[in-house]
C-alpha cells in the first residue's frame, strides 16, 4: 500500500532523507471503542528514575486496540489505515453479525471490500484466504503465517513485512521458521493469521535528520566516555580516554 519517496534536496537534512509515501491509505476518525490514550513514560521506571536514556518528547498519539485473537470475529474490509504505534498498516473491519468495528494487523494484498473470517472452527471446505485465521494444524506446509499466538501473552511476527513459514509437523508440534531465522516449535492448535504482513518497505525508512527522531520519541544517544565521571562511569580523564574499565552501563 505504500511507496518510498524522494525529496528534492532543497535542504542538508533532505540530502538522503527516504520516506513512505502514504497517500494510499485512508484517513479516517479512529474508532472510540477501540482507541484510548496511553501515558508517555519518558524513559522512566515505576519510581520514577531515569531507566532508558534515549526516550522522551514526541507527537502525541492515541493507541489503536488490535484484535490478534479473532476467534470468531469476521466481517469486511472497511478501510487500510496508518497506526502511529506500530510498523505495519492495520485494518479496520466491519462485522455485521456483532454489529461492531475493530482492527486488525493489514497482511499485504489485503484491500478495501475483502472479506475476512475465522476459520478455525470449521472441519471441512476449508479455503486458504489471506487475512484469514487459522489452526497452525489446518494450514498445509510451505505457506507464510503472521501473528502466532503464544500460550502465556504476545505473540510473533507481528512487525511490518515479518512472516513466519511452515517447516514440518508431527503428532503435537508445528516447527515454524521466524523472520530471524529461527526454528520454533509451536503447538498444532495455535492461531495464526494467513500471508504475510504489510508495509515490508518499513526498513528501508531514512529519517534524515535528528528532528524527525524527536517526533518519534527518541532522544540523542551519548557515549559514556564524552560524559563527565558524575554522569557515567566511563566518563572523565584528560583528553581523549576509552574508558580505562570493561564497559558498564551507567
Amino acid at each position: 500500500m505504500s511507496k518510498l519517496c524522494y525529496k528534492k534536496p532543497v535542504t542538508p537534512s533532505q540530502r538522503h532523507q527516504c520516506l513512505l509515501d502514504r497517500g494510499l491509505l485512508e484517513k479516517k476518525v479512529i474508532l472510540k471503542s477501540q482507541s484510548c490514550f496511553l501515558k508517555k513514560k519518558a524513559g522512566r521506571n515505576n519510581q520514577g528514575r531515569l531507566t532508558v536514556f534515549t526516550r522522551g518528547g514526541g507527537h502525541k498519539r492515541k493507541y489503536r486496540v488490535i484484535t490478534h485473537q479473532r476467534n470468531f470475529l469476521f466481517g469486511i474490509v472497511e478501510s487500510i489505515e496508518y497506526d502511529p504505534n506500530r510498523s505495519a498498516n492495520i485494518a479496520r473491519i466491519f462485522s455485521e453479525v456483532s454489529n461492531k468495528h475493530f482492527y486488525i494487523l493489514a497482511p499485504a494484498g489485503l484491500k478495501k471490500g475483502h472479506f475476512i473470517r475465522s476459520q478455525i472452527e470449521k472441519n471441512s471446505d476449508l479455503r486458504l484466504k489471506t487475512g484469514d485465521f487459522y489452526y497452525l494444524k489446518d494450514l498445509p506446509l510451505g505457506v507464510f503465517v503472521h501473528n502466532l499466538s503464544f500460550m502465556l501473552k504476545g505473540g510473533a511476527a507481528r512487525a511490518a513485512g515479518c512472516s513466519a513459514q511452515i517447516i514440518s509437523k508431527d503428532r503435537r508440534y508445528c516447527r515454524v521458521r521466524l523472520s530471524s531465522g529461527e526454528h520454533r516449535l509451536f503447538f498444532l492448535h495455535t492461531t495464526a493469521t494467513l500471508g504475510t504482513l504489510s508495509n515490508s518497505l518499513h526498513k528501508r525508512v531514512v529519517l534524515g535528520k535528528a528532528g524527525r527522531s524527536r517526533w518519534l520519541n527518541k532522544r540523542p544517544v551519548v557515549r559514556g566516555v564524552a560524559m563527565n565521571p558524575i554522569d557515567h562511569p566511563h566518563g572523565g580523564g584528560e583528553g581523549k580516554t576509552s574508558g580505562g574499565r570493561p564497559s558498564v552501563t551507567p
